[in-house]
């Protein structure tokens, strides 16, 4: 079992030393979504939400559950969504 995660480790870094084209794109997928999702945590004063998003590193998938899901938020006096 080890053995297996070994191999599968070193051919993944393998095929992204010789693609570095490959971590070029995830940095320019994920910088945008981990940068709004922060930004709308913060706006909201969702420091829990902060604090995760900016630890944990799902290559953006989180970040986007947040922004159309979990960072919405009603405005307790109009009663409508803040944006």
């Amino acid at each position: 079992m080890i053995y297996i995660f070994i191999l599968i480790i070193s051919t993944n870094m393998e095929l992204l030393q010789q693609n570095p084209w490959i971590i070029l794109s995830l940095i320019l997928w994920v910088i945008p979504w981990k940068g709004y999702a922060l930004w709308l945590a913060a706006k909201n004063d969702s420091k829990w939400w902060f604090i995760i998003l900016l630890i944990v590193n799902t290559l953006a998938i989180l970040d986007i559950i947040y922004i159309f899901f979990v960072g919405k938020k009603e405005n307790p006096k109009i009663g409508t969504e803040i944006k």
